[in-house]
């Protein structure tokens, strides 16, 4: 199983970023899906995540400037990044809860980051 995480790039402050992870491989079911940061010399924290039902949940400093949102047919996760602040800038990385075969306990899996940077 893989996970490839996209989109990051450098962005002015105020300005929109989407971030994108396919998952790959021997998958039975996915999970919960989220998305992490981590800036150096700090935890990685999470950003948003999402049920496989769609239930949502966001860190505080996210909140009403960041979605996230899955397409469970095509096993990919979103994170849609609006109204940036320096404050932002991070790695970003890509989870999800996947179970590889039926007999099989869920698993977690990470994308190997995508730096968003947010600066003038």
């Amino acid at each position: 199983v893989q996970l490839q995480a996209s989109g990051g790039g450098l962005v002015q402050p105020g300005g929109s970023l989407r971030l994108s992870c396919a998952a790959s491989g021997s998958i039975v079911s996915i999970y919960d899906m989220g998305w992490y940061r981590q800036t150096p010399g700090t935890q990685r924290e999470l950003v948003a995540a999402i049920t496989r039902g769609g239930i949502t949940d966001y860190a505080d400093s996210v909140k009403g400037r960041f979605t996230i949102s899955r397409d469970n047919a095509k096993n990919m996760v979103y994170l849609q990044m609006n109204s940036l602040k320096p404050e932002d800038t991070a790695v970003y990385y890509c989870n999800a809860d996947i179970r590889r075969r039926s007999w099989y306990q869920p698993e977690p899996f990470w994308g190997q980051g995508t730096l968003v940077t947010v600066s003038s």
